[in-house]
């Protein structure tokens, strides 16, 4: 297929296979955009690289596709699905004949995973995602909820300040240290105070004894 020796159309390939491989991973798209996307890049790879060397380069796409998921499903912080876009990324342009062809695949790549989050307008969202972000939701709040548990036991006990408190600082309870504010006080290190409230995530403090002072 001599056509593929034209950057334009190795560009129209790709972006097409990149397009409809990320967009199967996003949509129910009941395997035709997986299918065609796989035999788009095949195609590519058939053509520009000899013997085994396609076979190689699928091996390079699956293991950065793989990252992906390890990525979404266990780390969630971007770092190894990093890595695997950028294999894939690779996997694209190595096999390019000229350097002019092989930005033009890589910035095809670039475009056309890019334009897969566009079908989520068109299609209906694969499951998968949402229950990641709700088990990522879920998650979040119940550290919330945690925290705020544990703050909230911490009223009405005393430590002393570990850093200055102007009003911002830490404080040291029972041998645990929290970030803590005064309300209406600028303190030293080393001053006795209770806690007073919790307001959100944060504790309010006041000296020890003003405060006793208050209940007299």
């Amino acid at each position: 297929m001599t056509l593929l020796n034209n950057p334009a159309v190795g560009f129209l390939v790709i972006f097409l296979a990149a397009l409809l491989g990320f967009g199967e991973c996003l949509v129910k798209a009941k395997g035709v955009f997986g299918a065609t996307g796989s035999a788009l890049f095949l195609l590519y790879f058939l053509h520009h690289l000899p013997g085994r060397a396609p076979v190689l380069m699928l091996a390079l796409m699956i293991i950065g596709f793989i990252c992906l998921v390890i990525d979404a499903k266990l780390i969630n912080n971007g770092s190894v699905a990093l890595i695997g876009f950028f294999l894939m990324l690779a996997a694209c342009a190595l096999p390019a004949p000229t350097a002019v062809y092989g930005v033009c695949v890589a910035v095809a790549f670039l475009l056309g995973s890019a334009g897969a989050l566009f079908l989520l307008k068109i299609f209906p969202r694969r499951t998968f995602w949402s229950k990641i972000m709700l088990t990522e939701r879920l998650t979040s709040e119940q550290g919330y909820d945690s925290l705020n548990k544990e703050y909230k036991g911490l009223v009405g006990k005393t430590g002393r300040t570990a850093t200055p408190c102007r009003p911002v600082g830490t404080i040291e309870v029972e041998g645990k240290r929290y970030s803590a504010t005064t309300e209406d006080y600028w303190l030293d290190p080393g001053v006795p105070i209770v806690v007073t409230k919790v307001d959100g995530t944060k504790l309010v403090i006041a000296p020890l004894a003003e405060e006793r002072r208050q209940e007299e």
